[in-house]
């Protein structure tokens, strides 16, 4: 204890001699919602941490001539013209506790159901470092997700980026969550990232989980509505930072965002408020920069980890050539692309199979996999093809080739059907659709 104090004496003298311990002030010159404008904030650096009094914290976005601009992350009490405010000299930062698994925290480590801060926290960058291509190895190893539809026919290897798109209520935020269900008896790390959504809804996730035994290996990383946007936007970027933590321990880790679309609104509110020239959409110009380097993360680590990244994107009428979906398409190993024509009839998961794909495809399966996937793709294909002309006929009135192949698509689109958080093994896939062979 003494030599602690004696150290910390020692800090405190070396930083007086070498002024470490004169800080920049400022005076708040404008405020538009969470951007607010500094003037006199000199020798500040970009990103760094700076305080409003006992007000708000945020960080340093932009550095003009005669001001700098910085993003309120936490905002305590309202904040006023002339309010002084203070750069820390350290980069802004987030917080993350070991004992938060099974719990609903934000990104300050605050379990958000009980309203109490871990003790054992431990500061962790809020910005994704890049991983090095050196240090990454191919994927091979299969994530199961216990739906026949993915698992079958558009594999998920550990260490993919797998888009899931679809329109509003089509089931895109189940198949995230039945993936977090189906690593129940694996050593995979499951991070849940629930961006913009209320408390009730948040807290009803975090039960169906309790409930099926999936919270002792997932952390739920929230930003609610009505948390401030810079908060939201940077949340994701934390939850790979610690998604990165424990894939260096050699760790799989799952992490499923939901949504990418609200991700990138924000983003686009921030920029405007901020002054930043537009693009497309009104979208800034480096939203696509902003999407890769959070999904990049995703990958096989040299020494045996993974991060796999499901992220969710929500699409309107169906249209899957918007600009931020055909982004995240690009950057992404495949999408799984949910109808809601399809949601509509009774088909769960809703999974369009025309238009989902997996880039790994039969990389990540067994031989026994795949070689049964091709085959009942090939033959859903083709049914899915043929009833979009006979859909209206009379089976009765059809030829013998032509009712077998119908009642078969339909056998197979009834096999591809199951009840949310009903998982099935490989062995299971396997015996369901070869008795339908049979």
């Amino acid at each position: 204890m003494n030599n602690q104090l004696s150290d910390s004496i020692k800090d405190k003298i070396a930083a007086i001699k070498t002024a470490d311990n004169v800080y920049s002030m400022g005076r708040v010159a404008r405020i538009r919602n969470y951007i607010i404008e500094v003037s006199g904030l000199e020798g500040v650096g970009f990103f760094e941490r700076v305080i409003v009094g006992d007000k708000a914290e945020g960080y340093v976005s932009r550095i003009g001539r005669n001001h700098v601009t910085v993003e309120l992350v936490r905002v305590i009490e309202p904040i006023h013209v002339g309010d002084e405010i203070t750069a820390t000299k350290q980069p802004f930062g987030a917080y993350f506790s070991p004992s938060s698994l099974g719990h609903v925290v934000d990104m300050f480590a605050e379990d958000k159901l009980v309203g109490s801060v871990f003790k054992d926290r431990e500061p962790i960058s809020a910005v994704v470092q890049p991983i090095p291509i050196m240090d990454r190895s191919a994927v091979s190893r299969p994530l199961y997700t216990g739906l026949a539809a993915i698992d079958l026919l558009y594999p998920i290897g550990c260490g993919q980026r797998q888009l899931i798109l679809g329109d509003k209520k089509t089931g895109k935020t189940q198949i995230g969550l039945d993936t977090i269900v189906n690593q129940r008896d694996s050593d995979t790390i499951c991070i849940y990232v629930a961006l913009g959504k209320t408390k009730k809804g948040v807290k009803e996730i975090y039960s169906e989980l309790l409930q099926r035994g999936a919270m002792p290996y997932t952390l739920i990383l929230v930003a609610f509505q009505d948390d401030g946007a810079p908060a939201l936007y940077r949340t994701p970027d934390v939850a790979l930072t610690i998604a990165n933590r424990f894939m260096q321990e050699g760790k799989d880790v799952l992490v499923v965002i939901d949504d990418l679309t609200l991700h990138a609104n924000i983003y686009r509110e921030i920029s405007l408020l901020a002054d930043k020239v537009p693009g497309r959409d009104a979208y800034p110009p480096d939203i696509f920069f902003a999407h890769a380097s959070l999904l990049e993360q995703g990958c096989q680590y040299h020494n045996g980890g993974s991060i796999t990244i499901l992220p969710i994107v929500e699409t309107r009428g169906g249209d899957i050539t918007d600009y931020i979906t055909t982004n995240i398409i690009s950057i992404t190993d495949g999408q799984i692309v949910l109808s809601a024509k399809a949601f509509e009839q009774g088909q769960k998961p809703a999974v369009n199979f025309g238009l989902s794909v997996s880039r790994l495809g039969g990389v990540v399966q067994t031989d026994v996999l795949r070689q049964l996937g091709a085959e009942v793709r090939r033959e859903l294909l083709s049914f899915l093809e043929t009833r979009e002309v006979f859909e209206l006929a009379n089976i009765d009135e059809m030829n013998e080739e032509m009712r077998s192949r119908i009642i078969r698509g339909r056998q197979l689109l009834g096999k591809m059907s199951q009840y949310k958080y009903s998982p099935l093994s490989p062995s299971e896939i396997k015996t369901r659709f070869e008795e339908s062979e049979e």
